[in-house]
C-alpha cells in the first residue's frame, strides 16, 4: 500500500476498516485492481482517495469492480465518490439504483 503512495495514517485505516488484506494476494487480488482503476484513467493520488476512504473495495472480486465501474462510466457518473458507494451496494441495491 505504501507503494501506491499511501501514508502512514491511510495504511492504518484501511488495515483497520479491512484487516483481511493481510491475506489477500498481491499478484492476484490487489495488483489487477489498482490496474483496473488505472484504465479507468484513475490518477494515483485518486487511488490513494479511493483505496484509504472505501477500503472494502479491496474485498470484493475483479469482476464486480469492473461491471461496477462500467455501468457507472456508460452513466457518466464514474467518479471517486461514485464507485466507493457503489462498491458498498449489495447486488440488489445496485441494480435497484441503476437500472
Amino acid at each position: 500500500l505504501r507503494d501506491l503512495g499511501l501514508d502512514d495514517a491511510r495504511v492504518a485505516k484501511v488495515i483497520a476498516m479491512k484487516p483481511q488484506i493481510f491475506g489477500y494476494s498481491l499478484e492476484n487480488n490487489l495488483k489487477p485492481k489498482i490496474e483496473m482503476l488505472r484504465e479507468q484513467r484513475f490518477a494515483a493520488d485518486q487511488i490513494v482517495r479511493i483505496l484509504s476512504s472505501y477500503p472494502p473495495l479491496l474485498g470484493h472480486s475483479a469482476k464486480r469492480l469492473a461491471y461496477r465501474m462500467k455501468v457507472l462510466e456508460v452513466r457518466d457518473s464514474l467518479t471517486e465518490k461514485a464507485l466507493g458507494t457503489a462498491m458498498l451496494l449489495t447486488d440488489a441495491q445496485f441494480a435497484a439504483r441503476f437500472s
